[in-house]
């Protein structure tokens, strides 16, 4: 579930909890506001975590070699063809 899904689930657990005044047998919509609300918030901390763990950079283990020689031009005036 992405953070989109976490975010509806939180807004229509506030809906049925703050904004709504049905009432049907055997099932407390407050209660089933609350459990959504709090399903959402959940996931929303654990894509966070997941999405920080995830662009964590590693440095690289090795140093960066850099060759001269293969920064050199060969066009003739800088002793390269013939010369």
């Amino acid at each position: 579930m992405g953070l989109g899904g976490c975010i509806i689930l939180i807004a229509v657990g506030a809906i049925l909890t703050f904004a709504t005044d049905w009432d049907m047998e055997g099932v407390n919509l407050d209660l089933v506001g609350v459990i959504f609300m709090i399903v959402g918030l959940i996931g929303v901390t654990v894509f966070s975590s997941i999405y920080r763990r995830r662009r964590v950079v590693v440095p690289p283990a090795a140093g960066v070699v850099d060759d001269p020689a293969a920064h050199q031009r060969h066009d003739g005036y800088n002793g390269g063809y013939g010369v």
